[in-house]
């Protein structure tokens, strides 16, 4: 809004302070005209009807760069239409505004005084007169004409009308529309207005010379000045901020903070700034707009990118079925209730009740960063200026008196007031000032002159203005501080891919312009949450688009002025502290930023013309106290440049020579940059403000549009994040991303199909969309199909719509409706079925025709298959978030055991166990039933699958032997498949001898079984290698899958927590650490006499610690110290910890837990020096063997101690069993 500033005195219509005077009222040449679209029905009596109201006139006719919207001005002037009462009712004056915005995205203020004036027309009297007698005939029980007879009794009931008794007023309506939130000004200048109608004395001049002045011959105050014009009764003052200070906010953000409360506020600011839909409700139009313009002042340096009707009539509730998100306000009517309002989206909508002092945030709403800090912060101002920070205080902001603004009795009073104003007044003159307000207050304080104030009321008012400017300002610096500290780092991530703007702009969808991974990893985690949504808005896309093309436009006012303050911030913070562990720290521009404001309003700058007689003709301008007059309209329909006093403006009496006029600067070289109007694509405000049948069609084909481009950009952001450059390496190749950003893209597309299924939608049970369909399919399918067929599991196919919906409806009991239809997204997603089970929904038009409007989105059916074919690209990628999200619920699995086809009779003879484990825990030992290779059990959920150990046990006798192929899961709910392959022997007197196994699994997809396992599971056996294979196992090759293993270990840990994958499949898989040394320590091996049959790692490391000890008892170690040393006692503690315990695990089960040990404890690096320099490692292997190079050995150590320095935390299937 701080845009150019004007030049002092122009007359352009971008320098005037206003742009449009309106008169709105009954129009007696058409009469009375019921107002459809109000909602009242006629069964109230008709004095308390709305009837529709007319824009009687405005001027000028129209403005070039701001055209005139008659009905929308008509419509949100009075938005309830023409209000009738008679001399019976309180006939004060009230005060509301309004916000209308131009096709060009340009926003305008409106301000609104609403008086009742004495109807003088015959024909309404008659025709109010008339409908009263009907409403009475029309509610007599019968007609006879007894009741008849009573009907004249009845008009002197209460709220009746009678024509010969009663006198007839009708609202009518004084509006000014400003390019700039001037609130106060234009608020004391119409109560001027009206105070001149009502008065019995006729004004100085006509209220033709008032009005013009207004709007020809007031300008706009310059930036960073203020300026005095003077309405009929006395002086006006209006200030406009500089250019470094944040931009006019004139709406009094304390009385918004005292009504919801610190609290309310900041959960209300939160919703703002992730979108959601924002309803706000209360009885005063003029409270919805101060909650509004202070919710969206206080975004700054954002800016509100959707829907923004803070004053939305009745013929305009159409638009609560947007399915976009929106700021808008509803009136609440006397009597109404709640449960009245027809709210089709309350999965993600704020409703925000003024009146009753309440804000209903969504479910999941996330914290505001260092939201505890800044509420107290925010309290210490409240508390500063009197007011209470928790909110509930009832004010009256839109009563108005015919005295709001000052008369004084005197002229010489009034010119010592300016004075004063103008800081001209020393010390003598402010003493006699004093004395003539005293005496004022003596005289007349009890009874001034007819609607005058005394001096005292006129400086009380004064301090409440001031002290309401100092509070906005410093309640905008606080937000406008913690933004600074949030973003003060945002543009080292911005991506500039584009070499110029038009390429920029043609491939901007496809493009990424912000790092949001690098931007998140340096923010604390307690913001994480509330970052990685707002970083998916519309508003912070815009912001970043602004920025980017700053590089070949002018910049954004807004975003010019945010990167100052983070510049001037940086020249002061020297601090080098990490930024996610910087403390709060309250803002220290509060007393700075309110001495600014306050200098304004005490000293005027500058003084704009006075008033003056009009060329009128004789006998315009008549005075006929509390009828406001008709006005002469040539003479306000245009700016009369040749008149004396067109261009005169008068300079304040200070001696401070005038400042120069001031425009934005041009770019930084000197020259002028070209202007691009850059803005998202929305819905024009002039059309959702139109309730004409043909215009709200088009607008919800217009929401249509506006879904399924969504659905289009939201499902490609998601394969793109899940696939592309952001997705996280595992080590092996596998894609994918976790936590926090898939979290919070997967809560981006349940609330895009809450808002689809919620537009147009008429009949809903509950407050979401998505789950009443599925309630009313639930039941339409037992009617249809009998209760038999759906609680018959067996006929059930697995997947099926109703089975996955009835498993979240008993999976909890504390879930709400929303949090229901969420979990069933989150579960259809995972299973890959959820285009499948919103076709299957969407099959039954009869019970589609019967929920949804026709204007529905899920009723366009060559739109509703695009939304489903862009759904359904979303099975290309794997996802378990039903899985992660939902981590306490019971979860059926089903674990089959698969034997070697050749060796699958021996299972006869076993009796095995198993133990399943994930990363939310384990099952517990299962026992598998007798003559079966299956098991059916329930627990809590294990999360993604892992490790799954496999025994049999110890009693089972030498029979109890099997060659196990591999061990198959299945997720009964998620339908997930995970394999474990084995290829080993189990059992006594086989293979290593193994009672129990570990074996890693993976997650394979439907079908891929054949295919799976190989990348990442239980890593095939190795024994002596035969000569043939001596030769595939080269050095070179070796050493290369060490350091492929460690440097996978490395690029775990310096992922963030959340996107991690899982640390014992880079141990313990295919290609992870311990097949690696495995191999290391197999290659050179010379061959198997020294021991019997195969030959296993376990044996050599076993036998070199015996070797040592023996030699070191004989004294072949004489003078060595490699038995003397802490590493060679902590090898042989774990050892022996490992040889005896209990577990039967086998000679690679051993060895396996030999190098997870050794890496958690940092002493594997330690190790590998002993082994080699062990005599044993000389008659064993050859002159080549890695373990003899020197060199090798030396590597090997150096990767090992890379790994030392992260902390490694071993799964319990892993170390079960070895208390170290």
């Amino acid at each position: 809004m701080n845009g150019t500033a004007a030049a002092v005195g122009g007359s352009a219509p971008s320098c005037r302070f206003a742009h449009y005077f309106v008169v709105c009222g009954v129009d007696t040449e058409t009469g009375l005209e019921p107002d459809d679209g109000a909602g009242e029905n006629f069964e109230q009596i008709p004095i308390r009807r709305s009837f529709r109201s007319r824009v009687l006139v405005h001027y000028p006719e129209n403005r070039d760069r701001n055209p005139f919207n008659k009905d929308a001005v008509n419509m949100l002037c009075m938005p309830r239409g023409l209000s009738f009462c008679t001399q019976a009712d309180r006939l004060d004056p009230h005060f509301h505004s309004f916000t209308i915005t131009s096709d060009d995205g340009t926003r305008s203020y409106g301000f609104v005084h609403t008086f009742y004036e004495e109807v003088t027309s015959p024909q309404i009297i008659t025709a109010m007169q008339t409908l009263y007698q009907m409403h009475h005939v029309d509610s007599l029980e019968e007609s006879d004409a007894e009741s008849l007879a009573r009907v004249p009794g009845c008009l002197g009931c209460v709220g009746s009308f009678d024509a010969a008794r009663d006198t007839l007023y009708v609202s009518k309506a004084l509006c000014l529309i400003t390019p700039l939130p001037f609130l106060q000004a234009s608020r004391q200048f119409l109560a001027q207005l009206h105070q001149a109608v009502t008065s019995q004395t006729a004004p100085p001049l006509p209220l033709e010379s008032y009005i013009y002045n207004i709007l020809y011959e007031v300008p706009l105050p310059p930036p960073g000045r203020s300026l005095r014009f003077h309405g009929v009764h006395g002086p006006i003052v209006c200030q406009r901020p500089g250019s470094g200070e944040l931009p006019l906010g004139d709406y009094p953000l304390g009385e918004a903070f005292t009504l919801l409360g610190v609290d309310s506020m900041v959960k209300l600011l939160t919703c703002a700034l992730l979108e959601t839909q924002v309803l706000l409700y209360s009885k005063d139009y003029q409270r919805l707009m101060t909650v509004a313009e202070g919710i969206t002042t206080l975004l700054f340096p954002f800016q509100w990118q959707h829907v923004y009707l803070p004053i939305i009539s009745t013929p305009l509730h159409h638009l609560l079925d947007a399915p976009v998100p929106f700021l808008m306000g509803i009136q609440h009517r006397d009597g109404a209730q709640r449960s009245s309002l027809h709210l089709p989206h309350e999965a993600n909508l704020c409703f925000v009740d003024i009146d009753n002092h309440c804000v209903e945030a969504p479910e999941d709403l996330p914290p505001f960063p260092d939201q505890t800090e800044l509420i107290q912060e925010l309290s210490e101002v409240l508390l500063n200026f009197g007011l209470p920070p928790q909110g509930g205080v009832t004010t009256n902001p839109t009563t108005t008196t015919t005295s709001s603004s000052p008369r004084l009795s005197s002229l010489v009073l009034e010119d010592l007031m300016e004075d004063r104003q103008n800081g001209n007044l020393g010390g003598e003159e402010l003493a006699v000032l004093e004395r003539l307000q005293a005496l004022a207050k003596r005289c007349g304080g009890k009874k001034g002159s007819e609607g005058g104030k005394t001096l005292e009321h006129v400086f009380e008012e004064e301090e409440e203005e001031l002290k309401s400017a100092k509070l906005n300002i410093q309640l905008r610096e606080v937000f406008a501080d913690r933004f600074t500290a949030i973003f003060g780092s945002y543009e080292d991530f911005i991506v500039h891919s584009a070499p110029d703007l038009d390429s920029w702009l043609s491939n901007r969808d496809g493009s990424c312009s912000f790092d949001k991974g690098s931007f998140l990893s340096i923010q604390p985690a307690a913001h994480l949450q509330f970052l990685s949504r707002f970083l998916e808005t519309s508003m912070f896309s815009s912001f970043v688009d602004g920025k980017i093309i700053s590089r070949w436009v002018d910049r954004e006012p807004l975003q010019q002025l945010f990167d100052s303050r983070l510049e001037q911030e940086r020249l002061y913070d020297m601090s080098d502290e990490d930024s996610r562990s910087r403390p709060y720290r309250k803002c220290t521009t509060l007393s700075e930023s309110a001495q600014m404001v306050e200098r304004r309003l005490s000293k005027t700058d500058h003084t704009a013309l006075h008033p003056h007689l009009l060329d009128m003709r004789i006998g315009q301008g008549r005075h006929h106290p509390g009828y406001f007059p008709k006005l002469q309209a040539d003479v306000l329909l245009q700016a009369h440049n040749s008149h004396k006093w067109s261009s005169r403006v008068t300079a304040s009496h200070r001696s401070e020579p005038k400042r120069s006029i001031v425009t934005n600067p041009p770019g930084v070289d000197g020259e002028p940059k070209q202007r691009h109007a850059f803005s998202r694509r929305t819905i024009r405000q002039s059309k959702l403000l139109d309730p004409s049948p043909r215009v709200i069609s088009q607008t919800h084909r217009e929401f249509v549009d506006g879904l399924l481009s969504e659905c289009r950009l939201k499902t490609k952001r998601m394969l793109m994040e899940r696939m592309g450059k952001e997705c996280v390496e595992l080590g092996q190749g596998e894609a994918s991303i976790t936590g926090l950003q898939e979290n919070t893209l997967i809560h981006g597309l349940c609330d895009l199909l809450e808002r689809t299924w919620g537009h147009g939608l008429q009949l809903k049970q509950g407050k979401s969309a998505l789950w009443s369909h599925l309630l009313h399919y639930q039941a339409w399918l037992k009617f249809v199909c009998g209760r038999r067929v759906l609680e018959d599991g067996a006929l059930l196919l697995r997947g099926f719509l109703m089975q996955d919906m009835r498993f979240i409806q008993t999976m909890r009991d504390d879930l709400s409706e929303v949090a229901q239809a969420r979990a069933w997204i989150h579960l259809a997603l995972e299973k890959k079925m959820l285009t499948q089970h919103l076709k299957e929904l969407l099959r039954n038009q009869e019970l589609l025709r019967q929920l949804y409007k026709p204007h529905a989105f899920l009723l366009c059916e060559e739109e509703r298959e695009q939304f489903l074919f862009h759904l359904l690209s979303l099975n290309t990628v794997d996802y378990l978030c039903f899985t992660r999200t939902f981590t306490s619920i019971s979860i059926p699995y089903r674990v089959v055991i698969i034997p070697m086809k050749k060796l699958s009779i021996a299972m006869a003879t076993v009796n095995p166990w198993v133990c399943v484990s994930g990363e939310l825990g384990d099952s517990g030992v299962r026992q598998i039933p007798k003559n079966s290779q299956e098991i059916f059990f329930q627990c809590k959920n294990l999360g993604r699958l892992s490790t799954l150990q496999l025994g049999v046990h110890e009693n089972s006798g030498l029979l109890a032997k099997c060659l196990i192929d591999c061990v198959m899961v299945y997720n009964e709910i998620t339908g997930h498949t995970y394999k474990f392959p084995c290829g080993r022997w189990l059992g006594k007197g086989v293979g290593d001898g193994s009672l129990e196994r570990v074996l890693i699994g993976q997650l394979v997809s439907p079908g891929a079984e054949e295919d799976s396992g190989r990348c990442t599971g239980t890593p095939p056996e190795l024994t002596s290698p035969s000569q043939s294979v001596r030769a595939v196992l080269g050095s070179l090759g070796i050493q290369e899958d060490l350091r492929e293993a460690a440097n996978n270990l490395v690029k775990y840990f310096h992922k963030p927590e959340q996107e991690r994958g899982n640390l014992t499949v880079l141990l313990c898989g295919e290609g992870g650490l311990v097949l690696a040394l495995e191999k290391f320590l197999l290659h050179g091996f010379k061959s198997n006499r020294l021991f019997q049959r195969n030959v296993f790692v376990w044996d050599f490391v076993e036998k070199a610690m015996v070797s040592m000890e023996t030699s070191d008892q004989m004294g072949d170690l004489h003078g060595s110290t490699l038995t003397k040393s802490p590493p060679w006692d902590l090898l042989c503690h774990y050892m022996n910890a490992i040889t005896t315990s209990p577990r039967n695990i086998g000679k690679e089960g051993k060895f396996q837990l030999f190098v997870c040990l050794g890496i958690r404890d940092r002493l594997l690096s330690q190790w590998f020096p002993l082994l080699a320099e062990c005599p044993l490692t000389s008659r064993t292997y050859e002159d080549g063997a890695l373990l003899r190079d020197r060199a090798a050995v030396r590597s090997l150590c150096r990767i090992l101690q890379t790994l030392n320095e992260f902390c490694i935390t071993l799964e319990a299937a892993l170390v079960k069993g070895v208390d170290l």
